[in-house]
């Protein structure tokens, strides 16, 4: 696939209306797009009643195009939503706009500014895959879906209270009307669930019908003389969903952990965090880290997991204050095969454009500060990040509880944590363990091994981040380099050995660097990772109950941001952000992790 592969082939009519040219059809009414969206989809599902008093509402599109429904539904949203109420659109689209076409088309619409303002300014990525968008000011996240509607439906985890149905007309886009595409509208249809499309083609009508929707023709809108309206029967007695838990206990306050709270605390959930030390006493303690993607030309899934883990950490580091050290991080070349396998990770689609650059020499040369034999790949979107900036920001608000936890049980009432004596240390609803290499002791996992590393930094004047099986990081005040790699040793006492092993790492790549690093003042510090057989993160909820998010290894600050929203949605049951197949991946009980 290539980018132009989902490209809508765009144009614009004598009177400024978007049109597609791949599928020759316009994306709203010429007489008044806006009021055919609220005629037809939001009147049309019974919008603003149905979500009166409703903690949670969930509306899932097929078709996002300009985003106006979206917009509309925001601008209700904002005016009639329940005290505490919290929004979730789910949106699937296979051609995307780009943000600036979209913010044209909703132009026409003065009365929409802040939330067409707001949508586009946040414009999801045109890659392939799901992509993840708040919306604070509206107490809304948006996930779009860039793909085949049949696959997304599939991916999805969500159940819809509401749903529009706006893809082009079935004779232009046989595709978003297709039978796979009925059955997921009815496996991801929550009970009593509303359905609104302005199409009343027989196919479509019969289709609905098949699946249990009660569906009804009513008068359309301008020149559309019908419309349609469904509705899901409600659940018998007793078929309703587990009640969202009150209170959230997160063992470890860590990155992972962090994660875990800043999605929670944005669900409306208080957690209450149990932490032996301090935040940041574990792998998250060091001064500065990478937020680099795990990089793969051969395995889509485990590609696609960090382009989209990449993303969502992005977007969080930057609305974080402070979080951001440094932009963009240049692997280096490990293996004389690497120039190849850096064109193939490039050219891959799951990257936005400009993303993965494939440097010459002399252009890594000059961004390094010293001249290099090799060329790499230059990964823009990867981030220098300050733990201790993202820790703070995502633990306020979050009940702290200094003590260690050593078991944990489980009784009527719910889940009880204890220290090493015994005394209960928090009680909760749901616990998740997010403690890295403790997390063994606390449920235990298969397949759950230590590595020992040790960083060194020093300071003095700094110089862009790179990696090579070695690292280099800017501090802010110097720079960072290491780090050693004990697999199955857990001892934190610092080395002479490790630290003359990351020095001669970094004379082998950057001779000028590492005589900078021996005059000047150096500091070091150890912590243990955790790492799975397959190198993947365990994270979801054991057979046992308990939730997890471990196993990180050293792409924690790239992989928590969006593995932390998975967990909590997992603990409150609403829709995760992965889709099924990389959630699966991630799975704390999957095999291939023992």
């Amino acid at each position: 696939m290539t980018r132009d592969d989902t490209s809508p082939h765009l144009t614009w009519t004598d009177e400024d209306e978007p049109r597609s040219g791949r599928f020759g059809d316009v994306y709203f009414s010429r007489d008044d797009g806006l009021a055919e969206t609220r005629a037809v989809f939001l009147q049309g599902c019974g919008l603003p009643e149905a979500w009166a008093g409703r903690r949670r509402f969930t509306v899932a599109e097929l078709g996002f195009g300009t985003g106006l429904n979206i917009v509309a539904l925001l601008d209700l949203w904002r005016r009639t939503r329940p005290e505490g109420g919290r929004l979730h659109i789910f949106s699937i689209e296979g051609f995307p706009l780009a943000a600036e076409e979209a913010r044209r088309a909703l132009s026409n619409w003065p009365e929409l500014a802040d939330a067409a303002q707001d949508l586009t300014e946040a414009w999801p990525d045109r890659t392939p895959g799901f992509h993840r968008v708040d919306l604070p000011q509206f107490h809304a996240v948006l996930d779009l879906a860039v793909g085949d509607a049949a696959w997304a439906l599939d991916q999805w985890s969500g159940q819809a209270d509401a749903w529009f149905l706006d893809g082009f007309s079935p004779a232009l886009n046989p595709g978003m009307w297709s039978p796979e595409v009925m059955d997921g509208i009815a496996a991801r249809s929550a009970s009593g669930a509303r359905l609104a499309t302005f199409t009343v083609a027989g196919a479509v009508r019969r289709g609905l019908s098949e699946r249990g929707f009660i569906v009804e023709k009513k008068p359309g809108h301008g020149r559309k003389r019908e419309r349609l309206e469904a509705r899901r029967a409600e659940a018998p007695d007793g078929a309703v969903s587990p009640p969202c838990p009150n209170r959230v206990a997160v063992v470890g306050a860590g990155i992972a952990g962090a994660a875990v709270v800043r999605a929670l605390i944005d669900a409306g959930i208080d957690p209450v965090v149990i932490e032996g030390d301090r935040p940041g006493a574990g792998g998250s303690g060091f001064p500065a880290g990478l937020a680099t993607p795990r990089l793969d030309a051969g395995d889509q899934a485990i590609a696609g997991l960090y382009a989209q883990a990449l993303e969502r950490a992005r977007h969080l580091y930057e609305a974080t204050p402070g979080a951001v050290l440094d932009r963009g991080v240049l692997q280096l070349p490990q293996a004389p095969r690497d120039a190849a396998r850096f064109a193939k990770i490039a050219a891959q689609p799951i990257w936005r454009e400009d993303a993965m650059t494939v440097i010459d020499a002399e252009t890594a040369g000059a961004r390094l500060g010293e001249p290099t034999a090799e060329g790499g790949l230059l990964m823009a979107d990867a981030r220098v990040i300050k733990p201790a900036a993202a820790l703070t920001a995502w633990l306020d608000g979050a009940e702290i509880v200094e003590g260690f936890a050593a078991r944990i049980t489980q009784d009527a009432d719910g889940w009880i944590i204890h220290d090493a004596e015994g005394g209960v240390l928090a009680q909760a609803d749901a616990v998740v363990v997010t403690a890295g290499w403790g997390s063994a002791e606390l449920s235990p996992m298969n397949g759950l091994t230590p590595v020992r590393g040790q960083a060194d930094w020093c300071e003095g004047p700094s110089l862009p981040a790179a990696a090579w099986g070695g690292y280099v990081a800017p501090t802010g005040t110097g720079f960072l380099f290491g780090a050693s790699h004990g697999r199955g040793d857990i001892s934190l006492e610092p080395r002479d050995a490790e630290t003359a092993q990351n020095l001669d790492t970094l004379r082998a790549r950057l001779p000028r660097l590492a005589d900078q690093v021996e005059a000047g003042e150096r500091h070091r510090r150890v912590a243990i990772r955790a790492t799975t057989r397959d190198r993947l993160p365990l994270a979801g909820r054991r057979a046992d109950g308990v939730y997890v998010l471990t196993g990180l290894g050293s792409r924690g600050l790239c992989a928590a941001p969006l593995l932390g929203e998975h967990v909590a949605a997992l603990i409150i049951g609403a829709p995760s952000p992965l889709p099924a197949a990389l959630a699966a991946r991630v799975d704390p009980d999957r095999p291939s992790a023992a």
